[in-house]
């Protein structure tokens, strides 16, 4: 028996990739198991805000790559998780099982399809010294020798800042000129993997933002903040996670709900409409397959997908 391939389910925020990702978990022959690549679900208790799968979701389908930090004392990295994915996609695959990787974080898709950049592991002296740092200074250090990493980061992305400051002083190689692979040859996608594209017009998209976030408040999303706060104040990284600094601030009084909600909205769209463009890249490779998500219903999906596939 042929080994399974490896599907990669990529498409912008709010698009269905979870739940189509179930439905070829259920339909491939010998089964599927999931693999999630996001970022934010890598944080224990952030359920809701983070669209986690559910337990039952979770009881039906294997999952992995879930709840594997404290967000109150816990720092996680691409790396520990591409490590952990490569493992994952190996074990399920030696039990002619289809591994199933549902995207959320561009970046960790990458990885899988590119590898990690050799010699960045962690120098936890080099670490702490940077992390002693003011972030205006991590930035100018930046600036000089890394002007194009530098250029790509908002000026207050302190733990990209010190990601790229550490890739240039232990490698002596700027980050941007280790992320040339794709601007010389296009996106290549290994002939062991498939990519399996939600492609949503952006009304289409924007409705499906809006009726999720308020299906997560609805859900009790407050009152996860809530209980989050309540064990001690979150770091900054699962702070990033879409929407939970704006419920903060509304937890704290800083601003309304109704404001927060505005607010997750902006940035979700803005989040979807880079998930979009990142994804264009891929339209001209063989491994990749495409399917006009708001021209054709939910149940078929799967059945379009396993074409490709089969």
């Amino acid at each position: 028996m042929p080994t399974p391939l490896c599907l990669l389910i990529a498409g912008p925020t709010a698009g269905g990739k979870s739940e189509l990702a179930m439905q070829l978990a259920r339909t491939l022959p010998g089964g599927g198991e999931i693999i999630c690549a996001d970022s934010m679900q890598v944080w224990r208790g952030m359920d809701i805000g983070t669209a986690k799968p559910t337990a039952d979701q979770q009881t039906e389908i294997p999952h992995h790559a879930l709840d594997l930090a404290d967000p109150h004392r816990d720092t996680f990295t691409a790396a520990t998780w591409h490590g952990m994915a490569n493992d994952c996609i190996e074990h399920i695959q030696s039990r002619g099982r289809w591994p199933i990787v549902v995207g959320g974080t561009n970046l960790y898709l990458r990885l899988l399809m590119e590898g990690m950049v050799a010699h960045t592991s962690l120098d936890p002296l080099l670490r702490q010294e940077l992390n002693a740092r003011e972030t205006g200074s991590l930035r100018m250090e930046l600036e000089k020798v890394d002007p194009a990493t530098a250029a790509s980061l908002h000026p207050n992305d302190r733990r990209r800042t010190i990601r790229a400051l550490e890739i240039r002083l232990i490698t002596g190689t700027p980050a941007s000129e280790t992320r040339t692979q794709w601007n010389a040859t296009g996106p290549r996608i290994p002939d062991t993997m498939k990519l399996i594209g939600l492609d949503w017009s952006v009304p289409a998209i924007n409705a499906r933002i809006h009726k999720r976030i308020h299906h997560m408040i609805d859900s009790g999303w407050q009152d996860e903040v809530h209980r989050l706060l309540n064990q001690g104040p979150l770091l900054e990284q699962p702070m990033e996670a879409l929407g939970y600094r704006e419920l903060v601030m509304a937890a704290e009084g800083r601003h309304s709900l109704a404001q927060a909600i505005e607010l997750i909205k902006v940035r979700t769209r803005r989040l979807a409409k880079q998930q979009r463009s990142w994804l264009k890249k891929f339209r001209v490779s063989k491994n990749s397959f495409w399917i006009s998500a708001d021209q054709s219903p939910e149940g078929s999906w799967a059945a379009n997908a396993l074409g490709m596939v089969s």
